[in-house]
């Protein structure tokens, strides 16, 4: 099972004075369980792209396949798309709109018709996965903290059982602690639930730490996608299109080039420090 983009290409306002290509021949394709990053300048096509996977955007040109079937099959079901993969659009918390938690987190599962008891269990299932305290389940989401609202959105799509996660910049906004709190979790749910995550970040010292793939995007085209190791180490590629690597490759760099004799490709601080130890080691 994977979702895929063939040939994918989106054109705004088309006809018009306003007309901009947003997606150029996009390709790629992502198999069940993999957790990816995508990163790119802003304007660079990144959330648009995005918005393909669930068929929230038609394509101008090409293919959405998910699950084997072009998602613009005449009779395709949408809504069991939109359930199957979800997304949680950049401050989410803002979607967040019911007298409690609860409530809000059961308003994706009622609207897939199922009864209230099973609604609630999927609820409090996508609740505890996301690591929200049952004490605040009864409480109004507009008294909640940033990173408690946060949590309380990503669950509301849970709750619906998708099979892939989409995150767009979901740390905007928060403070280094709650930051670290929602990619810990999310980071824990990818690996006890085997889900597809795709992680939107501006951030590389995220995508570094949590992602195992990287799509760099840059005025609607796929620049670069590979592993971290492999995309970090154009750092200078990605320079000239506005983004970076991760301060510790630039750090790793500088030693190499002063004569220590360690591996520039590491894109985190424990692979740095490993690395560097390494070295000592080699030097005793």
């Amino acid at each position: 099972m994977s979702i895929a983009l063939e040939h994918v290409s989106y054109v705004y306002s088309p006809g018009t004075a306003y007309e901009k290509h947003a997606l150029k021949d996009v390709s790629f394709e992502i198999p069940q369980g993999q957790f990816v990053g995508i990163i790119g300048h802003t304007g660079s096509g990144k959330s648009t792209l995005i918005q393909h996977l669930n068929g929230l955007v038609k394509a101008t040109s090409g293919k959405v396949i998910y699950e084997g079937r072009n998602i613009y099959d005449e009779g395709y079901n949408m809504r069991e798309l939109r359930s199957q993969v979800g997304l949680v659009f950049q401050y989410p918390e803002y979607q967040l709109f019911e007298v409690d938690v609860i409530s809000d987190v059961c308003f994706g599962p009622k609207n897939q018709g199922l009864s209230q008891e099973e609604c609630e269990k999927n609820a409090k299932e996508a609740l505890e996965l996301v690591g929200f305290p049952e004490k605040y389940y009864k409480q109004s989401p507009f008294e909640l903290s940033g990173g408690q609202k946060r949590r309380v959105a990503i669950a509301g799509v849970l709750a619906m059982k998708p099979k892939v996660l989409i995150l767009d910049e979901p740390t905007a906004g928060l403070d280094p602690k709650g930051r670290d709190e929602i990619l810990d979790q999310v980071e824990k749910l990818h690996k006890e639930t085997g889900m597809t995550v795709i992680l939107v970040s501006h951030s590389m010292e995220d995508i570094a730490r949590y992602v195992e793939r990287i799509i760099v995007m840059n005025h609607g085209e796929k620049m670069l996608d590979g592993a971290p190791r492999e995309v970090f180490c154009h750092y200078k590629e990605l320079e000239k299109v506005g983004l970076a690597a991760p301060q510790v490759t630039y750090v790793m760099h500088d030693l190499k080039e002063r004569g220590m004799d360690v591996s520039p490709d590491v894109t985190t601080i424990e692979e740095a420090a490993d690395e560097i130890m390494r070295c000592f080691r080699s030097r005793e």
